[in-house]
């Protein structure tokens, strides 16, 4: 049930041993790559991809520890999703405690890992069980299972990878071998240091929109995570229908969400006058609200970064319409002193990034709770969104938006307002 990697025995297979040297040197070069992606979703999503292929599996799933728990993070199953990148179950709320109940619960709490070669089989004597409640739902059948700890080279365990049913050379299921659990323990220990930077840069972001909350108790972290994730998914999904490259779309995808979680920020430089006025404002206040844009473009200055520069983009851009009635309009240079606002953009002079994420954050504005007013309801929603399309928004985003309102729901339940209970959802553990 639990197996350990073995010790070499017998005389060395020189064969062997190189071919076990080429694949380290690949995963050291797949490891390579996965530090140079910055979103945590878009790692984790990498990371399981090239488990999965390592070991030939049909699914596998990332709980992340989080505040003590195991937070389900992650989900990959070919025969129920096919393409992984955007499907509802990974935005699923489910939490494990760290404890000898769940298969990784029990992964998290050893810090070993554990070998299962058909779930629906475990011994009354183990302490563990297997949740078959998702395979219930989903009319899925889980065999076997390789749980490993992410663990980082201060063997701090930052989480658990389960990859799940591997496939032989027919398709057919089949068990992990010994060679297959030394292989992933090896490439999980270096993901793990990728995750755990990944996991510090999206920290280091939510306290930059804290600070902005602060200031404006509109701008949340969870409006921030959502808007984030509906900008992600619909730019991912409309990137689809353009017909671009998936390598395009992953690094892009990946920018993204960052990106448009930090579209307010220029928020923090207006006046508590204003951003908490608890009336409408007048014309002029409106005028100095409008030089939030441009002052929050300002701090993504790093032209040598495509994080910054599409930063600054959706800062500046994610309140032009595409009638080209919105603003700040076209400025010449947003770095003189109190630059004149132009006449709106329209069409596509807007970036892709702006017009994505004035919709993503005009749809939470309305379904959200505010002080001044309370949430639309879908339906009213839904009839506005299409309504706008052509005049407040790109009709091929609101396209986009639409084909994937099943992951959007899905988005808004997972990080959702506090008072709110998200659905109890039950995936394998």
């Amino acid at each position: 049930m639990y197996l350990e990697p073995a010790p070499p025995r017998g005389e060395p297979d020189i064969g062997k041993n190189q071919a076990e040297g080429d694949t380290c040197s690949r995963i050291l070069q797949i490891v390579e790559k996965l530090s140079h992606i910055k979103d945590i979703h878009a790692l984790l999503d990498a990371v399981l991809l090239q488990a999965r292929e390592l070991t030939r599996a049909d699914a596998g799933s990332i709980y992340l520890i989080e505040n003590n728990v195991l937070n389900f993070n992650y989900i990959h199953n070919d025969t129920l999703f096919g393409d992984s990148s955007s499907n509802k179950y990974i935005y699923t709320s489910q939490t494990l405690p760290i404890d000898n109940h769940s298969l990784a619960g029990y992964v998290a709490l050893t810090g070993k890992p554990l070998v299962i070669d058909d779930v629906y089989q475990i011994p009354e004597s183990m302490p563990f069980r297997f949740n078959h409640a998702f395979d219930e739902q989903a009319h899925y059948r889980t065999r076997s299972i390789l749980a490993l700890p992410l663990k980082t080279s201060q063997n701090k365990t930052v989480g658990v990878m389960q990859i799940i049913n591997p496939l032989g050379a027919d398709l057919g299921p089949t068990r992990f071998t010994p060679s297959d659990q030394l292989l992933l323990s090896y490439f999980a220990d270096n993901a793990a240091t990728a995750i755990e930077r990944a996991m510090m840069t999206r920290e280091m972001i939510l306290r930059m929109i804290k600070m902005c909350e602060l200031r404006d108790p509109k701008e949340t972290g969870l409006h921030a995570n959502r808007v984030g994730a509906y900008a992600a998914e619909v730019y991912h999904q409309w990137a689809l229908m353009q017909g671009q490259a998936e390598d395009e779309i992953k690094h892009t995808k990946d920018l993204t969400r960052i990106a448009a979680m930090l579209h307010d920020l220029g928020k923090v430089a207006i006046s508590d006058l204003i951003l908490k006025k608890p009336a409408a404002l007048n014309p002029e206040e409106f005028r100095i609200m409008k030089y939030h844009t441009i002052l929050g473009a300002r701090l993504f200055f790093n032209k040598e970064s495509d994080l910054d520069t599409l930063s600054a983009e959706i800062a500046l851009n994610h309140h032009e319409k595409w009638d080209g009635t919105g603003y700040p309009g076209t400025i010449d240079d947003i770095y003189q002193e109190n630059p004149p606002l132009g006449s709106g953009k329209k069409g596509e002079e807007i970036p892709i990034a702006g017009r994505i994420v004035a919709l993503a954050d005009v749809y939470d504005a309305l379904v959200s709770q505010r002080v001044y007013k309370s949430p639309w309801t879908e339906e009213m929603t839904i009839d506005y969104l299409k309504g706008q399309a052509g005049k407040h928004f790109d009709p091929e985003v609101v396209e986009a938006f639409f084909a994937i309102y099943e992951v959007i729901t899905a988005i808004k339940e997972k990080y959702q307002d506090q008072g709110a209970s998200p659905p109890n959802q039950n995936l394998p553990s």
